[in-house]
């Protein structure tokens, strides 16, 4: 038997479409997970705390921190340093963005005197790789939420307002797409889910790799960093130390909830 397609994920990114109506209908699931996230705190706080290493968490497209910040109080609340973008709406890579994010990273590599781990949801997710690969010693790992790193922005229900926003990229693109496929060289982990309506989970695996996974997880694209399956996923990944770094273990009761 072949292996299952997150396994095997040898495709023609022009052929991948975006997520049709019904999925994107069922993103409404966004508010049931936020009240899931509010429910679950108890057992949340619960998980085992962090070494308190700085972890950068940026936002997807036509987002901004407001929507990180349930994330970012959770991770707070586990012994982490969290830092919001501070960029406003996230609207594409337009000038000086990526410029600030370094800037950011560095200052947060300064002032903790740690390696510092990339959270991104969506497109920021793409940024966090992009991240990492440029500043590879001081990254401690890559998480990204629904990330479209592996496929053309076509594939998402959101291509028009990216192409729309960011006109003077186009015509670079097809080498772009190629570039964003390769993971950086440090732990990566993609959270996704089959059920995403606005990015073609497709677009969201990585290429297997010793030091990259993927994790499927039962969640909408909007409400994906406020679900308590990914929290408790990122919580499991931060701990993880970089020098033995192990892919997520989601065997026993956990194979009901996870897939890898």
């Amino acid at each position: 038997m072949g292996k299952p397609a997150h396994e095997n994920p040898r495709f023609d990114p022009e052929d991948l479409k975006a997520p049709g109506p019904l999925l994107l209908l069922l993103e409404g699931r966004a508010l049931w997970e936020y009240a899931a996230f509010v429910a679950a705190l108890p057992w949340l706080r619960c998980l085992p705390e962090g070494d308190g290493h700085p972890v950068i968490v940026l936002p997807g497209l036509g987002a901004g921190d407001l929507t990180t910040w349930p994330l970012r109080a959770f991770l707070s609340d586990r012994g982490y340093v969290p830092y919001a973008w501070n960029q406003g709406f996230n609207l594409g890579p337009r000038q000086g963005v990526l410029e600030r994010l370094r800037t950011l990273v560095q200052d947060a590599v300064q002032t903790h005197g740690t390696r510092v781990s990339l959270i991104g949801w969506s497109l920021g997710g793409v940024y966090a790789r992009e991240l990492a690969k440029e500043f590879t010693a001081d990254v401690r790992c890559v998480i990204t939420l629904g990330s479209p790193f592996a496929g053309h922005p076509r594939a998402t229900n959101a291509w028009r307002l990216f192409e729309f926003l960011n006109e003077d990229h186009r015509e670079h693109l097809p080498k772009k797409l190629a570039e964003l496929r390769k993971a950086p060289r440090v732990p990566t982990t993609s959270i996704f889910s089959k059920t995403d309506g606005i990015v073609a989970w497709q677009c969201s695996i990585n290429d297997p790799e010793p030091h990259t996974e993927n994790i499927e997880v039962h969640a909408s694209h909007l409400g994906m960093g406020l679900n308590p399956l990914a929290l408790f996923a990122i919580a499991d990944r931060l701990r993880q130390d970089p020098v033995s770094w192990e892919r997520f273990d989601a065997r026993g009761t956990w194979r009901w909830f996870f897939r890898t």
